[in-house]
């Protein structure tokens, strides 16, 4: 069998590991998962056939143990560990000393775990080149000092490994216990669900109760898996005390499947030996089904770590000043350029999932404050029994004969007043859509490599929005108190008195005659009735009627009639009250009156809404949004183009050197393993 593609898989494992970096490429492995008693250090030291595993009472693989097993053809049988380079170690017995020091090294306590690989290679003639991940054993309860969570920081472990679509789980269970309870096969079961790259291990086969067999559980009956079962018997903990030897164990167990009534006739399926032949084939047709997608893998992500490294940008040299000076004036002319295509819409990072830059701001003047102005309704604030009293108190002393200029005016200016607090408040959002626009632009790669400088151009953008919003706002009042200064009832589109008292007269038309209407528009009673000539003398002479009765209102129905309900005593005047407030229905001239004004009210609104809907979005836009574009990079320039500053405002962070440093080490690992795959 050539085993060269595992050899090649080991050793692109060892270039992610020499640089110290994290795999990004999910490597072909072999993952073993058991629960803490199922066996798997026994099938792990019987295919290697060394005593080199830690052993003891409670969890002892506490870190992932990488195991690279090398076929060689020479005698010599030798361990190498990753994090030892270049020492060789013979006794096996020191193998296992190193795997304890070296798990504790990264540990904090002898019960902590730790996700960091142990690597450890052996090369002998006695072993198949074959690569196998050991996990820590799961354990339900916690003992002595181990933390209250153990359980789940281990399965948690073993989840990050198996989950990866290229790990084939080796699933450890003990033959004399129930399948279903399998704490090996319930997780292969979480992450490969159809059984199609795990494949079962049954130990202590040796100890099932007399009369039982695997037999149903090996013919997949039981729980399927595409690579089926492994019947073992490993050495007791009688044996491994005794130091019964690893090629006695192997021997025994030749011996027990060939003798065995239910094994023998498949004797040749069974055992450690074979274990390790359908590992090592498995393992070799996965990794050869593999190598076109990791070799593509490696590809993507060498492009990956360069255009991050460019984008980090070389360290910079705080001496040279001739390039400081260059980098702040490309950031600032880069930043001012992007800020203005993002509000025009020409940004390269347009977005298809939803709204940003210019596109909000016209939202916000179309949607939101065009929406509301044109829902406010003048009649939601002023009721008719308001219009009344302002037709009165706008009619001075002399009540008027008809519908007053003053009253109209006085309910027009209060609506545009209503303008003023809309208009300001969208002065607000547009300003912190440009705060939005801004939190954006200061997310680029530059600003993450120069924090102090982000904080710099942060506050400098802000004073600078906020300096624009005075003479932003400032106009948008003036505009209001001009609308306000002039009732221009000669608009071309306003409906005019004429109009309205035609439009009122044929609503009111409805209810009432057209003559009676008519009547009431000129001023006259339509329930008198034509007078009588005068009198003759003899007639006047002969009436009673006192001369003072045309002063007497008989139905107490005068011209405040509505404002002042009091019986009056003939020839006597009675105090008027402290307070005049409106009392009853409308009568019919006020109610004629009052929807005149409110026709007229509605129409005259109506053209003021639709202008402030224009003039505010073009005031901010002239203010604030379009000034802001034009004048941001001379701002910038003025504030942050300082070279005595250059050497605080350009010094790197931290954790941009530290990230440099690790794509650094990234392209080294992944350009040892394109070399690595290409040599295949």
């Amino acid at each position: 069998m050539d085993t060269s593609l595992i050899e090649t898989v080991n050793k692109l494992q060892e270039a992610f590991s020499t640089v110290k970096v994290q795999n990004p490429i999910d490597l072909p492995q072999i993952t073993v998962v058991g629960s803490q008693s199922a066996g798997k250090s026994s099938v792990l030291e019987n295919i290697v056939g060394k005593d080199f595993l830690p052993r003891g009472s409670g969890i002892v693989t506490r870190r992932p143990l990488v195991l690279q097993l090398v076929n060689s053809p020479g005698p010599e049988e030798v361990a190498e560990f990753l994090h030892l380079p270049g020492k060789k170690f013979t006794d096996f017995e020191q193998v296992r000393k190193e795997i304890e020091a070296e798990t504790d090294r990264t540990t904090s306590s002898k019960v902590a775990l730790s996700p960091d690989p142990i690597y450890l290679k052996v090369t002998s003639p006695n072993v198949l080149t074959l690569t196998l991940v050991d996990l820590p054993g799961i354990t339900k309860v916690p003992t002595g000092d181990q933390p209250k969570n153990i359980e789940q920081l281990i399965k948690d472990m073993i989840l990050k490994f198996i989950t990866r679509p290229n790990a084939i789980i080796l699933a450890v269970t003990p033959a004399n216990a129930d399948i279903a309870n399998s704490d090996g096969l319930k997780l292969a079961r979480e992450t490969d669900p159809d059984g199609l790259r795990t494949l079962g291990v049954m130990t202590k086969v040796d100890l099932m109760d007399p009369g039982t067999d695997l037999i149903d559980i090996l013919s997949g009956k039981i729980v399927p898996l595409k690579f089926g079962y492994i019947p073992v018997v490993n050495r007791g903990q009688k044996d491994i005390v005794a130091n019964k030897r690893i090629a006695a164990a192997l021997e025994a167990e030749k011996q027990f499947f060939e003798n065995h009534p239910a094994y023998k006739n498949n004797a040749a399926f069974c055992g450690t030996p074979y274990l390790a032949r359908r590992l090592s084939q498995i393992l070799m047709m996965h990794i050869k089904a593999t190598l076109p997608e990791i070799k593509s893998k490696i590809s993507q992500m060498s492009l990956k770590y360069s255009q991050e490294l460019t984008a980090l940008g070389d360290p910079m040299g705080l001496e040279d000043t001739a390039s400081l000076s260059s980098l702040m004036l490309n950031v600032i002319t880069e930043f001012t350029n992007e800020y203005s295509t993002v509000i025009a819409g020409t940004s390269n990072d347009i977005s298809s999932e939803e709204l940003g830059g210019g596109a909000r701001i016209s939202f916000v003047f179309h949607e939101i404050y065009a929406s509301a102005i044109r829902s406010m309704d003048p009649f939601d604030q002023v009721k008719d029994v308001d219009i009344r009293t302002i037709l009165y108190n706008s009619a001075g002393s002399a009540p008027s004969l008809f519908v007053g200029t003053a009253a109209f005016e006085i309910l027009v200016k209060q609506q545009i007043k209503r303008l003023e607090d809309p208009s300001l408040k969208c002065c607000s959002m547009i300003y912190d859509e440009l705060v939005r626009i801004l939190t954006k632009l200061l997310l680029k790669p530059v600003f993450r490599r120069f924090p102090k400088l982000r904080e710099k151009f942060y506050s400098t953008v802000i004073n600078f929005f906020q300096k624009c919003m005075q003479p932003t706002q400032k106009l948008n009042y003036t505009d209001n108190s001009s609308e306000a200064c002039y009732i221009n009832t000669g608009h071309p589109e306003f409906i005019t008195g004429n109009r309205a008292l035609a439009v009122v007269a044929e609503r009111m038309a409805a209810k009432k005659n057209p003559p009676a209407i008519m009547d009431t528009l000129q001023g006259k009673n339509p329930n008198d009735k034509a007078k009588p000539p005068p009198p003759s003398l003899q007639q006047a002479a002969a009436l009673t009627k006192d001369p003072n009765q045309d002063l007497i209102d008989q139905s107490n129905q005068g011209f405040f009639g509505t404002f002042f309900k009091q019986k009056t005593v003939p020839g006597q005047l009675t105090q008027a009250p402290t307070v005049l407030k409106p009392s009853g229905n409308l009568s019919e001239r006020e109610q004629m009156e009052t929807e005149v004004i409110k026709l007229l009210l509605l129409s005259y609104f109506n053209i003021v809404k639709r202008t402030a809907a224009d003039l505010v979005p073009k005031a901010i836009m002239f203010k604030l949004v379009q000034y802001t574009k034009d004048e941001l990079q001379r701002e910038l320039l003025t504030e942050l183009y300082k070279k005595e500053a250059f050497d605080e405002d350009l010094k790197e962070s931290e954790s941009v050197v530290a990230r440099r440093k690790e794509c650094r080490k990234m392209l080294e690992a992944l350009k040892k393993a394109d070399e690595i795959i290409n040599s295949v």
